[in-house]
């Protein structure tokens, strides 16, 4: 069935580039097949071990992450967590880039931290990759989600619901969609 849309994409014309995903597809394959089982059904408090699986996959964890086990992660091996991180439940890291979160952050539940989009000015709708990073000690409340090639500000918190498309500074409580800084997190003090 012919459709109008075709000026737009074709996807047949897509292709996923096979460096992207880092690993070959049979080590992606366990790796979906260790998450959604010794990884996801681990006890809560069993934060060493979902810390040892994905060392095992190639991540880079620091000491005292806490990693909830309903988190779900793309590809491990493109993950790096400095010390004393918290992960909440249901948060996504869709780590086709790299995604390095520093020291204490806190990346509350059901936020989504996105590496990667598709140019929709190509008829091919090819993929784009852009790494995230959290500087230490800032806090992304309930529900945020970060943009590909996004990087957060050491101490920067990002309100509820947020949605980060651009940078945001240091020290700076941000909030919105798009996110914006709305005032300094000392200023409360």
């Amino acid at each position: 069935m012919a459709s109008n849309f075709n000026q737009y994409q074709h996807l047949d014309a897509f292709s996923f580039p096979a460096h992207l995903r880092g690993r070959p597809a049979w080590v992606v394959q366990l790796w979906l097949l260790v998450q959604s089982t010794l990884f996801a059904l681990s006890p809560r408090f069993m934060y060493g071990w979902r810390r040892f699986l994905l060392r095992l996959f190639g991540a880079k964890v620091g000491n005292k992450v806490l990693i909830r086990p309903s988190v779900r992660v793309a590809y491990p091996w493109h993950l790096i967590f400095s010390e004393h991180a918290w992960i909440g439940d249901d948060v996504e890291l869709y780590s086709i880039g790299n995604i390095r979160v520093g020291d204490h952050v806190v990346v509350s539940q059901r936020s989504y931290l996105c590496t990667a989009t598709h140019d929709y000015t190509k008829r091919s709708f090819d993929t784009m990759v852009g790494d995230i990073e959290i500087g230490d000690g800032a806090w992304l409340a309930t529900d945020v989600f970060v943009a590909p090639g996004v990087k957060i500000g050491r101490g920067c918190v990002i309100g509820a619901r947020s949605s980060v498309f651009s940078d945001m500074p240091e020290g700076m409580i941000c909030m919105g969609s798009p996110a914006k800084p709305v005032r300094s997190r000392n200023s409360g003090k």
